[in-house]
């Protein structure tokens, strides 16, 4: 079974949100460097976006601001979409990051215009706003985003710390919304990074 087999409905809207719902499977098949806690494999794409969803459910109450979890919730199921076509970019790959906006909005632009105009700029403006990180529930979706792979390497032995020879300031400067955002889960981040870097997973 592929898209090759689809029936079309005879409703060309309802078709093309059937084929971008198709389309979107392809984020079960982007690879993410970071390890699933039974370090069975990396997770996907989806998987990553699943868990943080559910972790936005979560942690509403350490927030500094008001949010609005279920607009913080579409954020976090929509905002790897446009890695379908531009890949994950390892967060500590200075290199991958140069060009990595230029890929991201190319993708969106072709990722978003398969379904209809107003649903694509919807998801599209969710894409932007999590990008941009200035509303309360971009900041918070995007605590969410990194959080979770913390959290994994925390549980993995510092998997992708080691694997990107990651070193403290780096990863504080890349938690830095966390601190200023949910500043309670941040001092048990510090903690955390404080034994990563005596047990050798972060540099100092």
């Amino acid at each position: 079974m592929s898209k090759q087999d689809f029936i079309p409905s005879g409703n060309e809207r309802l078709d093309s949100q059937l084929l971008f719902t198709a389309e979107i499977d392809q984020l079960t098949q982007i690879a993410r460097r970071t390890m699933l806690i039974d370090k069975s494999r990396r997770e996907n794409d989806a998987e990553h976006s699943w868990h943080i969803a559910v972790m936005a459910m979560l942690f509403k109450e350490y927030v500094k601001e008001p949010v609005d979890v279920g607009r913080v919730v579409q954020m976090c199921v929509v905002h790897d979409l446009i890695e379908i076509y531009a890949g994950d970019t390892f967060a500590y790959d200075e290199k991958g990051n140069m060009d990595k906006e230029e890929r991201e909005r190319l993708a969106a632009d072709k990722l978003f215009s398969l379904i209809p105009e107003e649903q694509g700029k919807m998801i599209r403006d969710l894409w932007e706003e999590f990008d941009a990180m200035e509303t309360a529930d971009s900041k918070y979706a995007a605590c969410m985003d990194r959080l979770q792979p913390f959290y994994h390497n925390t549980l993995t032995d510092g998997h992708t710390w080691v694997e990107g020879n990651a070193t403290r300031a780096a990863v504080e400067k890349r938690m830095a919304v966390i601190k200023d955002f949910m500043p309670e889960v941040y001092k048990w981040m510090d903690k955390n990074m404080d034994a990563a870097v005596e047990k050798g997973w972060l540099r100092p």
